[in-house]
């Protein structure tokens, strides 16, 4: 059995300073039961816990750590970065180097303004998108997680959907009522939508890959048809790429779709594993941000030197040719091996893929949006978690949540992971159903 002592004692502790012992709800495993590891250290595609236990990560820092942990290029240069300073709130030549790999990567941003978190992305993009439309009510999608903030929380996935909270109390029904909801993936109830309330809307915000509720890929012309759709309504199109953004693609989901949208929200990879979000589009619209316009937003740590350092240089590897081609494999590799092994287990299981995300899915038929996602079996989920963390593999401790592939994994560690996911299946298709 694996030493799990110190752990145990330090969430003890934990749970005495901390709601539930945790600064994020999913960390608390409530969703697969027992109590949750703390970790000590990463590095490449490994962490270690506080008892010594070594574990294949494939949370990667919920995403950021697309070239692992402790990558040497980018230790590197946060420790030249700390010798010059943490924050100065001040500008530094660092934003505007990171802003414009960002704006080259990513043609549809013409202007970007930096923040520290996607949450803080999202909410001020819809403020801006609101101001800039003169209208109010914003149509997102079931299951989709766009952060915290009061007008997103309504039918929401990622924490949400794990904790089984349809709506979050605090939140002023006048917030909720122009927040207009459609299923992911279901063009005629968006449609629907802007027939009933077209003049209304200034904004639809989606994530153009679902991964708030598992990975749910866009069906053929979803995207096209948002994009269609609001603008012949004159509202604009907010991609939510915090976790596609540079993981998909280098230029994001909206390369890899060749869908443009008028705003888009960033945030995981772009810091390296720091804090940080973004969110950035036409100049035109931008340029209604404070200082220039009357929108305004700020935050004192909003461009931190070492953000922007981590980000610079992250981006520079992932810039480099090849990069997206190897994760590309690395993780199709993953997804057929998981698939064979369920498969001969007889175990019924559905695990979609974009890029270097994937979720495993204990279902019948694909997953297309919030409901048939909500109808895995969570219970069997739970256990083959548990199962593979017993063999050494930190796999994401909620059904709705993606897995992340990273550089760093390697092919031993795909090879031994499928072998991992091979016993569990085995062990869940023996045990009780």
């Amino acid at each position: 059995m694996m030493n799990r002592q110190r752990s145990r004692e330090l969430f003890a502790e934990a749970q005495r300073y901390l709601p539930g012992g945790v600064n994020s709800p999913v960390r608390a495993f409530k969703a697969v039961g027992g109590e949750p590891l703390f970790i000590r250290r990463g590095q490449g595609s490994r962490i270690y816990d506080e008892d010594g236990n070594e574990f294949v990560d494939y949370v990667c820092s919920w995403g950021p750590l697309i070239l692992g942990h402790s990558h040497p290029q980018v230790m590197a240069a946060l420790k030249r970065a700390l010798e010059h300073g943490t924050s100065f709130g001040a500008p530094t030549q660092l934003e505007t180097t990171l802003a414009q790999m960002i704006c080259t990567a990513m043609p549809s941003l013409e202007m970007v303004r930096f923040v520290s978190s996607g949450t803080e992305a999202t909410m001020s993009a819809l403020r801006l998108a609101r101001a800039f439309t003169a209208r109010d009510k914003v149509v997102k999608f079931a299951g989709g997680y766009h952060g915290h903030s009061d007008g997103l929380l309504a039918r929401a996935g990622s924490g949400m959907t794990t904790l089984g909270i349809p709506d979050c109390p605090g939140v002023p029904t006048s917030y909720a009522s122009n927040t207009l909801v459609a299923p992911y993936n279901d063009v005629e109830a968006v449609a629907r939508l802007f027939q009933d309330f077209g003049a209304e809307i200034a904004a639809v915000i989606v994530e153009p890959v679902a991964a708030n509720m598992g990975v749910v890929p866009p069906r053929p012309g979803f995207l096209e048809s948002l994009r269609d759709l609001t603008q012949r309504s004159g509202a604009l199109l907010i991609f939510d790429e915090v976790i596609t953004g540079f993981r998909v693609a280098y230029g994001g989901a909206q390369a890899h779709y060749g869908v443009t949208p008028d705003l888009t929200c960033l945030g995981k990879v772009i810091g390296g594993g720091l804090p940080i979000g973004a969110y950035g589009g036409r100049r035109d619209i931008m340029e209604q941000v404070a200082p220039l316009g009357p929108v305004y937003q700020a935050g004192t740590l909003s461009g931190n030197p070492l953000a922007m350092t981590a980000g610079i240089e992250t981006l520079k590897v992932l810039s480099q040719p090849g990069v997206y081609s190897a994760l590309d494999a690395k993780s199709s590799l993953l997804q057929e091996a998981m698939t064979a092994a369920a498969a001969q287990a007889g175990l019924s299981v559905s695990i979609p893929r974009v890029g270097s995300m994937l979720t495993v899915f204990f279902t019948r038929g694909l997953v297309l949006d919030y409901e048939s996602a909500r109808r895995a079996d969570t219970e069997l989920y739970s256990r083959f978690f548990q199962q593979m963390l017993m063999q050494g593999i930190y796999w994401p401790p909620s059904q709705f949540e993606a897995a992340f592939v990273s550089m760093a994994h390697s092919d031993e560690d795909i090879a031994s992971t499928g072998a991992a996911a091979g016993k569990a299946f085995a062990s869940l298709a023996s045990g009780p159903r």
